[in-house]
């Protein structure tokens, strides 16, 4: 599955930046929580918490922060209860949006998803109004300044990969699902023994992906010129920026040219 990646790029570049990583690494133990809260604590047994713990690996965070994750989800320590939920709209240009949330109240995250969507030029959808224009898929980000797209595609079709794509910069590797685990560690095991003993830290190898999730990827894009991306692109931001936001998908395909 080929996809342009522009929105990936950008989204991690965002997401990356210490300003936010605070914020960040908060969305990631919720997910960890909840993972653990419903499928157990122990990650070779539930898959959803697998996924979520290399999600958390790959935005580099702490392997205490991580345990802290699973002990909330499995009631070892304090947390609290949240609720799953999806909301469905669109931004500027008729660009699908699809927002997933974890909440502990119900009735604020509702209120502040559709303040979010009416102030900044979008609407929300009913229910099935976007989702259908998105496919849940293992998505993983290389550094192309560091590997080739050759040895990359090499490791992760042998890895089971669906498919990899070189495109700004970054290479994408994207899979089922069900490999997307699987996938990611063959792949972090690929470091070679003489490499190892040059790094310092994770930041110098070059197989530890800039960003490992499995994501609601856009079968169709929607184009737009610079000024309805720069809507959308603030209705996203606002998006994420709210506590009770998890993850902002969109079918948004930007200009050429455009920085966000």
């Amino acid at each position: 599955m080929s996809g342009h990646n522009k929105w990936s790029t950008i989204k991690h570049a965002k997401g990356a930046a210490d300003a936010k990583r605070g914020a960040l690494f908060t969305k990631l133990i919720k997910e960890i929580s909840i993972a653990a809260s419903m499928g157990g604590g122990d990650p070779n047994a539930n898959p959803r918490l697998r996924a979520a713990i290399v999600k958390a690996r790959a935005a580099s965070m702490p392997k205490d922060n991580i345990e802290r994750g699973i002990k909330k989800g499995t009631g070892e320590l304090g947390g609290g209860t949240y609720e799953e939920l999806t909301y469905e709209g669109y931004a500027a240009g008729g660009v699908a949006v699809l927002v997933e949330v974890l909440t502990d109240n119900h009735n604020r995250a509702a209120a502040n998803v559709r303040n979010i969507f009416n102030k900044n030029g979008g609407n929300l959808g009913t229910t099935g109004s976007v989702s259908r224009s998105f496919e849940r898929k293992g998505v993983i980000e290389f550094d192309g300044e560091k590997l080739s797209e050759e040895e990359v595609m090499e490791a992760a079709l042998e890895a089971g990969a669906e498919d990899v794509v070189a495109e700004d910069g970054v290479i994408t590797v994207t899979t089922s699902p069900n490999d997307f685990t699987t996938v990611v560690e063959a792949l972090e095991k690929k470091q070679k023994p003489e490499d190892d003993k040059k790094k310092k830290d994770d930041d110098e190898d070059p197989w530890k992906p800039l960003s490992a999730e499995v994501a609601m990827v856009p079968m169709m894009y929607t184009d737009v010129d610079m000024e309805t991306a720069a809507k959308v692109q603030k209705l996203l931001d606002k998006l994420e920026e709210d506590d009770d936001v998890q993850n902002v998908w969109s079918t948004v395909n930007y200009p050429d040219g455009f920085e966000g």
